[in-house]
């Protein structure tokens, strides 16, 4: 199909949205299993749940279109998984390891934040109110997540700075 017009796009760019969250969902089990931290855990555990309400606000916006989620393999989130799973590997257990998880999770938040701000503008445009409301507070959990994340970090790095 040829992308031709911004409604097109719009739908387009929600498929890729909904099979990145897919691809999420499958790969925080094992972030969850393989964290040292307990916070960190708790975190990926409580992005675990929000990840499944976010693919079903992205399925609302696809009933609200009329149409279906029709799976389209989101490429940009299989490499940003696939560089992550090879730092987790790479990675000592413990703080280290939890370090390369913060990293690679950071990455993901930071995609998901471009991608849902692009389809939100994309939904005000195209005067699509609710749909714009869905994505916003995707967008608003995935921001909190990277702050989250963040804090986090500062605590493990202090870890891994006084064990050097």
């Amino acid at each position: 199909m040829t992308v031709d017009t911004i409604e097109k796009q719009f739908v387009e760019e929600l498929k890729d949205l909904h099979s990145a969250e897919k691809q999420i969902t499958k790969t925080l089990p094992k972030l969850i299993e393989a964290s040292t931290s307990t916070e960190l855990k708790k975190a990926f555990e409580h992005h675990l749940h929000e990840t499944e309400g976010q693919i079903e606000r992205l399925d609302r916006a696809f009933e609200i279109l009329g149409t279906k989620p029709q799976e389209k393999k989101c490429d940009g989130m299989k490499g940003i998984l696939a560089e992550g799973a090879e730092m987790f590997h790479e990675a000592k257990p413990g703080d280290i390891r939890d370090v390369a998880l913060i990293s690679a999770a950071q990455r993901v938040e930071h995609y998901e934040m471009a991608a849902y701000g692009t389809v939100r503008t994309y939904a005000q445009l195209l005067n699509q109110p609710r749909i714009a409301e869905l994505l916003q507070e995707t967008l608003e959990e995935e921001k909190a997540a990277d702050k989250k994340l963040t804090e986090i970090s500062q605590k493990v790095n202090s870890h891994v700075r006084r064990a050097a």
